[in-house]
């Protein structure tokens, strides 16, 4: 009887190493090796897809750096995911400003709770200076005030923010999503039809944070991101009744 692992088909025409990577991604979802559990050895991989053991050491290297994969020294390679993390971020890329911003208000609002909680003095001193920088930004560029010329310096306040909360897994899902964040900003910013970004509302956040109230907190968050979310659905509103 053949087992799930001899059903690993040789490599094609195409690039070897796609090849491989594409066989062990289909293996993983389907479940052959389940997450927590050894992989077969780089020999035993190399002969079941017929390719040599470098083409199956850069296969895995990159199923490792997806995440999918985790090697532990002297034990082996072990299945950590069996969803392949770039198909959710390609997914992320395909929806709609609205649909990244409820996810940022999600993640961002959670983030500013466990801030208040958790920041350093650091953390303070530097969302006031990134909102000090955007602030000058937006002083010299009037006509594009909180537009394209803010974009950066948005992103970075709301990622310290996030880094605020001292959650390394909330930061590393945050940054995963970052791509996705900053394509919803530029769209935003780029509409003159979406409110423009105010400074005051960013420093009543970092003052919330500041004073310990995750409530407060919370609260300065939701508020500052309203704003935007509000102003797209009435956008989408208006769309679909022209349409």
């Amino acid at each position: 009887m053949t087992s799930p692992n001899d059903s690993l088909q040789a490599a094609g025409k195409r690039s070897l190493v796609d090849a491989a990577i594409e066989q062990l991604r289909e293996q993983l979802a389907a479940g052959t090796w389940p997450v927590g559990t050894r992989i077969p050895t780089e020999h035993e991989l190399a002969e079941r897809l017929r390719v040599g053991r470098n083409t199956v050491r850069e296969a895995v290297r990159v199923l490792v750096h997806a995440g999918m994969l985790v090697t532990r020294q002297g034990e082996g390679t072990f299945v950590r995911s069996s969803s392949d993390p770039a198909s959710v971020l390609r997914g992320v890329q395909r929806s709609g400003v609205r649909d990244v911003l409820e996810v940022r208000a999600a993640l961002e609002t959670e983030a500013a709770r466990l801030a208040a909680l958790r920041h350093t003095p650091e953390d303070i001193v530097r969302m006031r200076a990134v909102l000090a920088r955007e602030a000058e930004v937006i002083a010299g560029h009037p006509e594009r005030a909180g537009r394209e010329a803010t974009v950066e310096h948005d992103l970075e306040f709301h990622t310290a923010v996030v880094e605020a909360a001292n959650n390394p897994a909330l930061t590393e899902v945050y940054r995963y999503f970052g791509a996705s964040v900053r394509e919803s900003m530029r769209t935003a910013f780029g509409d003159h039809e979406m409110p423009e970004v105010v400074v005051a509302t960013h420093e009543a956040l970092v003052d919330a944070i500041e004073s310990g109230d995750p409530d407060r907190a919370e609260a300065a968050c939701r508020e500052l991101l309203n704003g935007p979310i509000a102003a797209v659905e009435q956008l989408l509103a208006s769309i679909a009744a022209r349409k």
